[in-house]
């Protein structure tokens, strides 16, 4: 992966669901602590912007997880993504080589993909309160 001065992370692209309060309310989490840093650059799944940069990137994919596309073209989907986010939030890099620990990146897989195919229930419960 490139690297930007002072052994920063590049600037990469968090693709997400817009349509999702749970995703929405994540991606400006991400917005407040990423962007300032212009190491990320945020875009909803179905917007023509991303869909006229990133056509490769299927609705039906950046609707089942969120994608991250990093500045040398490479796509990591889901919990896969997670690491790289948190390394270009100041303050969060640490966190990420926990995802390097034995047995870490399966389960985080499971949590995600459950998580994702819950999210909408789990926006609703949250909208109660």
């Amino acid at each position: 992966m490139g690297q930007a001065l002072g052994d920063r992370p590049a600037s990469a692209t968090l693709i997400y669901d817009a349509e999702c309060a749970m995703c929405r309310a994540s991606a400006l989490w991400l917005m407040r602590r990423a962007l300032s840093s212009g190491r990320l650059e945020i875009l909803p799944c179905r917007s023509g912007v991303r869909r006229e940069r990133f056509p490769r990137i299927a609705d039906d994919a950046c609707m089942t997880a969120m994608q991250l596309v990093l500045p040398d073209g490479r796509v990591l989907s889901g919990a896969d993504a997670v690491p790289e986010l948190l390394r270009r939030i100041r303050g969060w890099g640490w966190v990420a080589g926990v995802f390097a620990l034995p047995g870490i990146r399966p389960v985080a897989r499971r949590i995600y993909a459950w998580v994702a195919s819950n999210r909408m229930r789990i926006s609703c419960a949250l909208d109660r309160r």
